[in-house]
């Protein structure tokens, strides 16, 4: 009987389950916000996410890092996840991305 080999998780894979989460106060994805500052993966395809939220008060400061948690974890062949909430660089409407801006009329 052959050990069957998981392929490696990937950035890519992370993103785009991360782009299937919503701020519930903006219409807009967490990853296209810039609430996430950092994304490792290591060889045992173990997950650590470095992530912000819009403010330290923020209504979904319990519920938002356990759903991403939850969510990557759905990766076929990920590790374990680790969701890390910093406040350093403190979150700004210039980190969202272009398309965040426009959808939420910020030009």
């Amino acid at each position: 009987m052959s050990e069957q080999v998981q392929a490696p998780v990937n950035r890519e894979h992370v993103i785009q389950m991360i782009k299937t989460i919503y701020d519930p106060e903006i219409p807009v994805d967490i990853w296209e916000l810039g609430l996430i500052y950092d994304i490792s993966i290591d060889d045992d395809n173990n997950i650590s996410i470095k992530m912000t939220l819009t403010a330290p008060s923020c209504p979904a400061a319990q519920s938002l890092p356990i759903q991403v948690k939850e969510r990557l974890m759905q990766i076929p062949g990920a590790g374990d996840v680790d969701v890390e909430v910093v406040w350093d660089p403190p979150w700004n409407p210039a980190m969202m991305s272009e398309a965040a801006k426009l959808q939420l009329g910020y030009f």
